[in-house]
């Protein structure tokens, strides 16, 4: 049994569902699923969860996710990148200065409130977002609070003066549930300018990030290396309390039994010979099973 992550470089023009199945396919096997959907107009990291490391998905959400890309000043589109119509356009005058575009960007560091496009998967009523513009029907789209750790602009910046567009390259690194494309929109709005995302790579999610990725095309070609990019379970725990089981320890945890541990941590992922076998979370001054990872070999 395979138990671990695959962390892929997704290409463009596949949906994030569309890489699960391929994966499924190639390795036979029905326990696999992916920590954070990613368009298909994106493209860059997108962990895939194998056997016993489904169980991780949730865990795997609340870890901060990096991206660059790239927007332009000048039109907005009704699904805030290149793939909508175009709903307004403004020409530039003269360009923004990186100062300038700075100083907005820092306001939607921390906590915001943001309102998520209306192509996208948000549920609204039992039906997604998409599905309402899909029919071009209206619907009130709910304000949700999301966290921005960082939001800057990266040179150079790019003037057309004849279309009256500048083009802006970006960083950011934000929390689950943060859309990019509303950040760029949302920019355009505080500097008084439609704007629209153009180009948009995850650089890092659930801990790992490109330089530990592989493309969907390397495994197809090569399905028996497989296995050689899984990342261990245990890569996602490095930083979390932890402790190692005592042989009389395992016996009890492998039957679910709770442990009496001199620790102040509300959580511990613990360890029997080199392998994560569950998280136990302290409830009435013991550890008690929280997740269970038994058949991660």
């Amino acid at each position: 049994m395979l138990n671990g992550i695959i962390v892929l470089n997704k290409p463009r023009q596949m949906t994030s569902g569309d890489c699960v199945y391929q994966l499924r396919k190639l390795l036979h096997l029905r326990r696999i699923g992916h920590a954070g959907t990613l368009d298909p107009d994106v493209d860059g990291v997108l962990p895939i969860a194998v056997g016993q490391a489904t169980k991780l998905i949730e865990l795997m959400h609340t870890r901060p996710k990096a991206y660059v890309g790239k927007g332009i000043f000048g039109f907005s589109t009704d699904s805030y990148d290149l793939s909508g119509k175009i709903v307004a356009e403004k020409k530039l005058i003269k360009p923004f200065s990186i100062q300038e575009i700075q100083t907005q960007m820092n306001t939607f560091i921390g906590t915001i409130d943001q309102i998520p496009p209306i192509y996208s998967a948000v549920r609204v009523n039992g039906k997604r977002l998409y599905e309402y513009a899909r029919q071009g029907l209206e619907v009130q789209r709910p304000h949700r609070a999301v966290q921005v750790m960082t939001y800057r602009v990266q040179p150079p910046l790019v003037f057309d003066s004849e279309k009256g567009q500048q083009t802006f390259s970006f960083m950011t690194t934000c929390h689950k549930g943060t859309y990019v494309r509303s950040l760029v929109n949302d920019l355009g709005d505080k500097l008084g300018v439609p704007a629209v995302m153009s180009q948009l790579t995850r650089t890092a999610s659930s801990g790992f990030d490109l330089n530990q990725s592989v493309t969907l095309d390397a495994l197809i070609k090569n399905p028996d290396k497989i296995a050689a990019h899984l990342v261990p379970i245990e890569a996602f725990f490095t930083q979390e309390p932890s402790v190692k089981l005592t042989q009389e320890q395992w016996a009890l945890v492998k039957n679910g039994v709770s442990l009496s541990l001199d620790l102040t941590v509300p959580k511990v992922v613990l360890w029997y010979q080199g392998k994560v076998k569950a998280i136990y979370r302290k409830q009435d001054q013991v550890y008690r099973p929280d997740l269970m990872l038994l058949q991660n070999e």
